[in-house]
């Protein structure tokens, strides 16, 4: 399984990380950094089936792919902005972390006008 994997090395990461906290906290940021992005690794193939799941998904059911394309970038840019702030955060720079946020919720804000949109289209055409 997967996750004994990831959880097995988080905890390892985990130990190498409070060792070095104290004494070299520069280290210790770098461990933490190292660490989530090995994690983000591992799960990159897990990512991948689950989208081309998601397009088999859309093909049967002919939605059009632009707004599976818009969903999946949705996804991403939630993901990887909460995967960024909480590494923020567990560096000690919790107002850079608070802009990532706030960035990727603009950008999901951005990106979700074209949906909302064709939802609106979609009703005036039905009324």
């Amino acid at each position: 399984m997967e996750i004994l994997k990831i959880v097995s090395f988080a905890f390892v990461a985990l130990f190498i990380f409070i060792l070095f906290k104290d004494k070299r906290n520069d280290l210790a940021v770098l461990i933490s950094l190292a660490a989530g992005a090995i994690i983000f690794l591992f799960i990159i193939t897990q990512l991948t089936d689950v989208i081309s799941f998601i397009r088999n998904i859309a093909d049967r059911a002919n939605i059009d792919m632009v707004y599976i394309g818009i969903v999946l970038k949705i996804l991403a840019i939630a993901y990887l902005a909460s995967f960024c702030s909480e590494i923020c955060k567990d560096a000690g720079a919790g107002s850079i972390a608070s802009k990532v946020e706030f960035s990727g919720k603009v950008l999901i804000l951005a990106l979700a006008v074209p949906i909302l949109m064709a939802v609106l289209d979609s009703i005036l055409q039905i009324l």
